[in-house]
């Protein structure tokens, strides 16, 4: 392949991913800021019409957004893996989210949407199980876009991931770890809803997503 189509290749799948990004988030972003908001109120006819007609026709672009988004990330990783000093620990730790987010769409949000529209008869369960993911993907969402703007137009090669740096090979930085188990402590309850009350307030998601986004660009960048 010569390297200008490599490089074409490259940008194309650098728009799709933030289409798809655009779309996946966008989603997100209605399902929890407006239509959670609106069953908790709607009548039982108004609630039946959106889980048979309105949810599954969303939930079909939401899910294939996620998948498109983290595959054309897949291969931007890869892109970046190629520049020197370029695969950084802010590209880490927003991938990792961004994976995580994109696992818990197909894993656990779509499979216990199902439950939800189907009217199974564990149905509410699944639709907490459903509701504590999609509000953990919401906190993931702040941070996870800081990085990708923060990785793409931030980067002053201070924290690379591959090659090391100040703290010797890039799998002993300190930033990298820390911001890892704090992810993964965020996703533990998003599967067992050990925090589960905290995590039904919107503004307790934002507000937390915000902190997070900036604990972690601050741990990121002064690391």
């Amino acid at each position: 392949m010569s390297p200008e189509l490599f490089e074409y290749l490259s940008q194309l799948s650098r728009f799709f991913h933030v289409l798809f990004g655009i779309l996946w988030i966008g989603l997100l972003y209605y399902f929890n800021f407006v239509g959670a908001g609106y069953l908790k109120e709607a009548t039982p006819e108004g609630k039946k019409d959106v889980l048979q007609k309105l949810q599954p026709n969303a939930l079909w672009y939401f899910r294939w957004a996620a998948l498109f988004t983290f595959l054309t990330g897949v291969y931007l990783l890869y892109y970046v893996s190629l520049i020197p000093q370029a695969y950084n620990v802010g590209i880490s730790l927003g991938a990792t989210m961004a994976t995580i987010m994109f696992l818990n769409v197909w894993l656990i949000i779509w499979p216990n949407q199902k439950k939800v529209i189907a009217g199974t008869e564990d149905a509410a369960e699944a639709g907490a199980k459903a509701a504590l993911a999609s509000r953990t993907n919401t906190l993931f969402s702040f941070p996870m876009l800081y990085f990708m703007i923060y990785s793409a137009h931030i980067n002053f090669g201070n924290d690379p991931l591959i090659v090391g740096g100040e703290f010797g090979p890039g799998w002993t930085q300190p930033a990298l770890w820390v911001g890892t188990l704090a992810i993964v402590l965020i996703e533990l309850n998003a599967i067992f809803g050990k925090m589960r009350k905290f995590m039904e307030s919107v503004k307790a998601v934002i507000h937390s997503g915000l902190v997070l986004t900036v604990l972690m660009g601050l741990l990121v960048h002064f690391h």
